[in-house]
């Protein structure tokens, strides 16, 4: 069960990477069509507010359209075969549903409690998708609809029908039965919704209500539980979702950000629920205390080595906001770091909180700084000032505690290691290990610089024969294997770049970082090929 959930984390992670660069992008429109900070250039109807006011109508795309990325995006992350026929099933039965509710509440609205007259949006609970006006069951409903298509997709889509039913077969078969399963998970939708949607409103008043201690919570959550891989389900709900907002703090955050930069009034008091998307910080600002401490705690013949191993690791994590390359340095060898990794990070938002600090900071320094710095700094720079006084505190707080607590416990961090040395894996070394046969026979056509990493991976799970399932999120390849006993240690892994391994029986997740997705296409086709020699065999 937690393999399965694991999965469907990360899955859920694919439409979410496209929303950091199309954030990026209406702040940068925001900002170049406020006068305040370009000048008259920027008055409505001249040329420059009208190139600015085009691009910005693209870059809102993913967020106008956030529950139809999410219902394509998550069969792409679980279906076990056919991957692109799926995520079509997934579009045309989720607008299925979708046409069934608009109807049912169109013709039965009272029975339900709603009142189909009004116009979407607002507090009428509904919304146009796709043309149709429906109950906004945001990124929720759109979820539990793409999983029911994928599990229908897993099960049924090579049943072969006798040869006059041929046509039905495949994905007509797949849209056959998501039509008639989507009548009555509609009729529940429209008799329960409504309701969820009143538990909502009140949820979101408590969390409001809950201040300080409530955005301590969140932000420890969503760190402490990045080892298992279920963080996307403490954050997702708010900065994505309805938990405290309407369609979640990030667009809501994008839609008003003009009128947050024109006023004085101080932000927390118009948008107290910004302090749910305080996680980033820690990302901006842990990262270099903790990169510190690992570098003077190193033995001194290694801090040349450590340190080229911490620079990508902490740039990433700084300016992408991608922190598990680094967390997963430390992570396996000291888990009592870890924790006190969470605690801070939570005791850092929830002080910036309680000082005046709210905003939508999920993310790393190059969001942080378009989407909320520069358009906000003429009016509210007391409040970047504050962030950043508190921020660079927790880093030197960071350092200390980190540096500390690693001499005291002698905790095994990068370049303290007593019997492995600190390495970083060439290209060269790959091949080298190829030639010494460490890598099995492997040459397959279009393989590229990430081949030989996957090769280094196959061969530590026990080669194609031992692969059940293969997935991947942002930054970890998910791996299912049929005995584990024969998976390799760790350092195997460590020796094609990985910077750690969570085991939990036979699901694996090899820590890889941004190039997971380059190197699962390599790790696939080396399981493809490896599936054939056995055909031919």
């Amino acid at each position: 069960m937690m393999e399965k959930v694991q999965r469907f984390g990360g899955a859920m992670f694919t439409p979410v990477l496209l929303f950091s660069f199309s954030g990026i992008m209406v702040a940068l429109a925001i900002i170049f069509k406020n006068p305040m900070i370009v000048g008259n250039i920027a008055n409505e109807r001249t040329v420059w507010y009208g190139v600015w006011s085009v691009l910005e109508s693209g870059a809102w795309t993913v967020f106008n359209q956030m529950e139809l990325l999410f219902v394509i995006g998550l069969p792409i992350g679980l279906a076990k075969k056919a991957n692109a026929r799926a995520a079509m099933e997934a579009f045309v039965i989720y607008l299925t549903c979708n046409y069934f509710i608009s109807s049912m509440l169109e013709y039965f609205g009272p029975f339900f409690g709603v009142d189909f007259a009004q116009e979407a949006g607002g507090d009428s609970g509904m919304k146009l998708i796709a043309g149709i006006k429906t109950l906004d069951t945001g990124i929720i409903g759109a979820i539990f609809i793409s999983a029911i298509v994928v599990w229908l997709h897993n099960r049924y889509f090579d049943t072969k029908l006798p040869d006059f039913l041929g046509i039905f077969q495949g994905s007509s078969l797949i849209a056959i039965l998501g039509f008639f399963a989507m009548l009555p998970i509609a009729f529940l939708i429209c008799l329960v919704w409504p309701k969820i949607q009143m538990g909502i409103g009140s949820m979101q008043t408590f969390l409001a209500s809950a201040g300080t201690f409530g955005v301590w919570l969140y932000t420890f959550l969503e760190r402490i539980l990045i080892p298992t891989g279920l963080h996307h389900f403490i954050y997702t709900p708010f900065v994505y979702g309805p938990a405290v907002v309407e369609n979640g703090i990030t667009k809501y955050w994008m839609a008003h950000l003009n009128e947050y930069a024109q006023t004085t009034t101080p932000i927390k008091q118009l948008f107290p629920q910004g302090g749910f998307a305080l996680h980033g910080n820690s990302k901006i600002f842990a990262s270099p205390g903790i990169a510190a401490a690992f570098y003077f705690t190193a033995k001194s013949d290694k801090r040349k080595k450590v340190l080229a191993i911490l620079i990508p690791v902490t740039l990433t994590a700084v300016l992408a906001g991608i922190t598990e390359p680094l967390e997963f340095t430390f992570l396996f060898v000291a888990p009592p770091l870890f924790v006190l990794h969470a605690v801070l990070a939570a005791t850092m938002a929830a002080t910036m909180y309680f000082f005046g600090v709210v905003g939508d900071m999920g993310g790393g320094f190059i969001d942080l700084l378009a989407k909320n710095w520069i358009p906000l700094f003429a009016n509210h720079k007391g409040m970047i000032f504050t962030q950043l006084i508190i921020g660079l505190s927790f880093t030197l707080i960071y350092f200390v505690v980190f540096r500390a607590l690693i001499l005291k416990f002698n905790f095994a961090t990068p370049g303290r290691e007593e019997d492995q040395e600190v390495k970083l894996y060439s290209k060269k070394d790959y091949k080298e290990a190829k030639k010494a046969g460490t890598l099995g026979d492997v040459a397959i056509a279009g393989a590229n610089q990430y081949t030989d990493q996957a090769a280094v991976y196959l061969e530590a799970f026990g080669g194609s024969d031992n692969i059940e399932k293969v997935t991947n999120c942002a930054t970890r390849l998910r791996i299912t294997v049929k005995d584990e006993g024969i998976v390799l240690t760790d350092g195997a892994f460590k020796e094609g770049g990985a910077h750690g391994v969570v085991r939990n029986g036979t699901a694996f997740q090899v820590i890889v970082g941004l190039d997971v997705p380059q190197v699962r296409e390599q790790f696939e086709n080396l399981l493809a090929l490896g599936n054939e020699h056995q055909i031919n065999d």
